[in-house]
């Protein structure tokens, strides 16, 4: 966490005012808080999920990243230990834990991840139910190569891979498709393209559709495309959990913004 994140962090810590539901007004965000945000119930998933994490943590291999986004602020070459970008860049156990059971509570049927990285959060998507198809857009090759080992180690035989550009791909992705029910939002952190790729993907959302950013609060830039998202029109409730923003457009619920303590 950089100075900026840790002044962010600080920020988000004396707004946030909604822990494990109490206070919420809203029926929808409070039953979500309660029963998704705060359950207990561990899921056998997580602990084959995190046995290999700890694995790729342990990784002294080096591939060559290719960066297509804002680059990472931890590492400064494209050749990089394996290990390091498992600890360091990939989703925390906590916020992956929380992506699952959102989608078992709220069964989407089609997913798309833009950023699959080495796959961990990918295969938080794909076990939630393996009957359900993810699709996930990876820009480097070699970590999505690295991405195909581990959804092949977890058993994630309907998570699809594309590799290229997030501009270039999801264009034409988009338009196979009738409608986009959970999007998660974690690469290229850039304020433009946040915005792009967000003003894309909501020409096929509905009023049960789901995007989940993530590293809200990586930038200011960042900042800023997570603010301008939560004042569109569309965008009825917003909740910022400082690492993931999610936003719902659900006509029958009244437009608020959540900060939750999470």
């Amino acid at each position: 966490m950089n100075f900026f994140q840790a002044k962010s962090y600080l920020r988000y810590l004396l707004k946030a005012r909604y822990h494990k539901g109490y206070g919420l007004h809203s029926p929808f965000v409070f039953n979500l808080v309660r029963d998704v945000f705060y359950s207990p119930h561990s899921y056998y998933a997580f602990e084959t999920i995190n046995v290999l994490r700890k694995e790729l943590c342990r990784s002294d291999k080096f591939i060559e990243v290719q960066d297509y986004g804002a680059g990472s602020k931890r590492f400064n070459r494209r050749r990089r230990k394996v290990g390091h970008i498992a600890r360091y860049s990939s989703i925390a156990p906590r916020y992956g834990e929380l992506l699952y059971r959102l989608l078992c509570e709220l069964q989407p049927n089609t997913v798309i991840e833009l950023g699959t990285s080495l796959g961990i959060s990918g295969g938080y998507l794909g076990l939630s139910d393996t009957r359900r198809k993810v699709i996930t857009i990876e820009g480097c090759a070699a970590t999505a190569a690295l991405a195909r080992t581990t959804f092949q180690r977890l058993g994630c035989d309907n998570v699809q891979q594309i590799i290229g550009q997030f501009q270039d791909v999801l264009p034409s992705l988009l338009a196979d498709l009738s409608s986009l029910d959970f999007v998660l939002f974690d690469g290229h952190h850039q304020k433009e393209a946040t915005l792009d790729y967000f003003n894309l993907c909501l020409t096929k959302a509905h009023n049960h559709s789901v995007f989940v950013f993530d590293d809200i609060h990586w930038s200011q830039g960042m900042e800023e495309a997570w603010e301008t998202i939560c004042q569109h029109p569309r965008v009825t409730v917003s909740m910022d959990l400082f690492r993931l923003g999610i936003v719902f457009f659900r006509k029958e619920c009244q437009k608020q913004h959540f900060v939750v303590r999470y």
